[in-house]
């Protein structure tokens, strides 16, 4: 007999044994829940709606609403989010009680699916389980697959197939050769009812759908602009030209990105820091693009110890200043020809998914020439300002017609205080499902090899071959302390941050290496190691040069074994 509906206390009952699944797919050890992710919502009953359809289209969109809530934690992973639901009476398909909730906080945090299943308990049992994406982007991880299949899973309703090539319908052959029936958005479901789920699906992992399509990052103009249409005065001047409340939702805009980008005008005018602000959370790179590097001395960007900062500019500029900038912990990239497109190509071979454009009129112009905008946000402050030469968002397109104009995709209007958002897309949200067979086929492709090869080894996202090597990993490491009592740390970045606080004499560095020890993800003990850094100005840049000093001769050897490095 099926277990009956969950009673509306659900939440703090313990979930009970699930029976053992396969052996090639009990979860392994290090795959288990270190550090208590945040805890999804309160089990509830969902609305019945009109048709099991309808039914299934509210939850999936659900699903995308759950895995909404750590974006920006993610990165380099999708998003992803697991809703498991059952009928609240036997036979009744149109209204179901939802008895799990499960999102991806962040790298190296345990699946969604994992935690929906856990939360679920013994309800998970001939339940169905609503996924935004098919499950799997690291190599070897069937923590997701096996979490629902031990879990009695009956159904499983995804929103969108995996648009990497190696990993697309893996996950969806896996779970139906377990018995499991997979119903796919598109495929095995394309009644009306979900279009609007599909969408939220397509929108809560836009940056991977961009990238995957275009081989660059998911791309957002972001300008605040009085009602005249104008970014600052004549004279330059422009704090502020929106409210506060929009300005912290511009610190969310960046928390949602890997890259925010400005040009050398913005940097000399305006002097920004272009954090997120946040008191836990994801800081992004800043990248400032300049030819001529005709730039300040001394500026916020250059300060690397809130937030890492690279400099892209024509190869040759200022050799003298570079290296100025490089004692600082600048990073400095020379083109050979400085444009957006090959920004962009830089930034994509990074890993990077979404990149946030907060520049002047003039590089706007440039990279929305150049197709690698993909959205815009724009604020409009309900203030005029005036001023035949004060400065407006986006600069010379070319256009001498108002036919020639560039129309927006599903704009949507947000009332901010005294200021309205307008956004929308200048390229769609790339769709991959219609080229995707619906009948699964063993892949031609090798699962081994990553379809973004480069001249470039990448190490730092998991979905490269070798990501192993990466920091950021999430794989844990067994290390001794100066004790010598072993300690197993969640990663290597865990390690590594917490080890530039090793030696110091203060109670104060004590604690950071316990809030380190405690991060949720590498990402977040990056960031509280970099931003903590900066209260010891006797670190300086000697731990990355020790650093740099034991780990390159065994990085070298590995590198060698691959053959991917000439002598």
């Amino acid at each position: 007999m099926p277990p009956p509906p969950p009673p509306p206390h659900l939440r703090g009952v313990a979930p009970a044994p699930v029976a053992a699944a396969p052996s090639f797919l009990r979860l392994p050890v290090h795959t288990r829940l270190r550090v208590p992710a945040p805890r999804a919502a309160a089990a509830s009953p969902v609305p019945a709606s009109h048709s099991p359809h309808e039914h299934d289209a509210d939850l999936l969109s659900r699903a995308a609403d759950v895995a909404d809530r750590s974006a920006g934690l993610t990165s380099p992973h999708p998003n992803f989010g697991c809703v498991i639901a059952r009928p609240q009476r036997e036979n009744d398909s149109a209204e179901s009680f939802v008895v799990g909730e499960g999102f991806l906080y962040a790298q190296g945090t345990p699946c969604a699916e994992l935690l929906a299943a856990q939360e679920a308990g013994e309800h998970a049992r001939g339940a169905t389980a609503y996924l935004n994406l098919e499950p799997g982007d690291c190599y070897g991880d069937s923590t997701a697959i096996g979490s629902l299949v031990q879990a009695g899973i009956a159904r499983v309703v995804v929103g969108l197939r995996h648009p990497l090539k190696h990993l697309r319908g893996k996950a969806i052959q896996a779970l139906r050769s377990e018995g499991i029936q997979v119903d796919v958005v598109g495929e095995d479901l394309q009644t009306k009812p979900f279009e609007g789920a599909l969408k939220s699906c397509l929108t809560v992992n836009a940056p991977l759908l961009y990238r995957a399509a275009f081989n660059v990052p998911f791309s957002v103009l972001k300008y605040a602009m009085t009602a005249d249409g104008k970014i600052a005065a004549s004279s330059g001047h422009a704090s502020w030209v929106s409210g506060k409340a929009s300005r912290g939702r511009v610190f969310e805009l960046r928390g949602r990105s890997d890259a925010v980008i400005v040009g050398g005008n913005t940097v000399r005018f305006d002097d920004p820091r272009l954090t997120a602000r946040h008191v836990k959370g994801h800081v992004p790179v800043r990248i400032v693009m300049s030819q001529s590097l005709n730039l300040p001395e001394e500026a916020n960007l250059w300060n690397v110890n809130e937030a890492y900062t690279i400099v892209a500019t024509q190869r040759g500029a200022r050799r003298d200043f570079q290296k100025k900038l490089a004692m600082k912990g600048v990073e400095v990239v020379e083109f050979d020809m400085l444009n957006p497109r090959d920004v962009m190509s830089y930034c994509y071979d990074r890993g990077y998914l979404s990149v946030l454009w907060e520049c002047g009129g003039t590089l706007a112009a440039s990279a929305i020439s150049a197709s690698v905008i993909h959205k815009v946000c724009a604020f409009v402050a309900p203030k005029i300002v005036g001023g035949v030469n004060a400065p407006t968002p986006v600069g010379e397109l070319g256009m001498s017609q108002m036919t020639q104009a560039i129309s927006f995709i599903d704009v949507t209007y947000e009332q901010i205080d005294r200021d309205m958002l307008i956004s929308g897309f200048i390229q769609p949200i790339p769709d991959l499902s219609p080229v995707i067979p619906s009948v699964d086929k063993i892949p031609s492709i090798d699962p081994e090899v990553s379809p973004y090869e480069t001249d470039i080894i990448s190490f730092y996202k998991t979905w490269d071959t070798f990501g192993a090597f990466s920091n950021f990993s999430s794989h844990p490491i067994h290390m001794p302390d100066d004790n010598g009592d072993y300690f197993t740390w969640p990663t290597v970045e865990h390690y590594y941050q917490a080890h530039k606080f090793v030696g110091v004499d203060n109670p104060q560095a004590r604690t950071i290496i316990q809030e380190i020890k405690l991060a949720k993800s590498p990402e977040e003990a990056a960031r509280i190691g970099r931003t903590r850094q900066k209260e010891f100005p006797e670190l300086g840049l000697a731990v990355g040069h020790i650093t740099l000093w034991l780990q390159l001769p065994l990085l070298f050897r590995y590198l060698k074994g691959t053959n991917r490095l000439g002598d």
